[in-house]
């Protein structure tokens, strides 16, 4: 028993691999512009842009300017993602509209909240009709639900966004990045 929870506490203690995994690709595909509202299941990927110089983290107001700034991005040669949580999709709904009116290559990754044990009643409601969203706005959509799921959903989705000029969102689900509670939320 004692060594279970040893072996607990130790894989809750370890940092997921999947943002130095997703940062990989993004470089593979040269995403050069990378604007963001701060989220905690974005933040070791977030970490990772702002310490290479090849990159560029542009810190956000709200969510529907980095569809602008990756619109511009592209316009001057630059390839880019746009990383949000699910509460910010519904800021983007009538930005989203420069994807399909300019048919530039639009990538976002997208964590999730309102799902898989959510904490928080306000998440809720975005959680659940962000895929719905995405889609009636012309934005293809590619889940996530375990973490070996997210580096082939993320490299499809930068094909598929950079090759074929679409807008792609990848969901990448609450139960990858993990959940919380009000407890520990006012622990900290």
């Amino acid at each position: 028993m004692h060594t279970r929870n040893a072996s607990s506490a130790e894989a809750a203690d370890a940092s997921p691999t999947w943002p130095e995994d997703i940062f990989s690709v993004l470089q593979r595909f040269d995403v050069r512009q990378v604007p963001y509202v701060p989220d905690a299941g974005h933040s070791q990927l977030i970490e990772r842009v702002l310490g290479t110089p090849s990159m560029r983290a542009v810190p956000l107001t709200t969510e529907e300017e980095g569809i602008a700034l990756l619109a511009g991005a592209w316009a001057g040669g630059q390839r880019g993602v746009l990383l949000m949580q699910s509460s910010g999709v519904g800021n983007c709904v009538n930005m989203f509209s420069l994807t399909q009116i300019f048919r530039f290559p639009f990538l976002t990754l997208v964590t999730m909240r309102g799902e898989w044990g959510e904490f928080n009643p306000w998440q809720v409601p975005m959680g659940q009709a962000t895929p719905a969203v995405l889609q009636a706005m012309g934005v293809v959509v590619q889940e996530a639900n375990a973490p070996a799921e997210i580096v082939p959903a993320v490299d499809a989705a930068a094909r598929l966004a950079f090759g074929s000029y679409q807008a792609v969102a990848v969901l990448i689900s609450q139960a990858v990045i993990g959940i919380k509670s009000f407890q520990e939320q006012a622990a900290r």
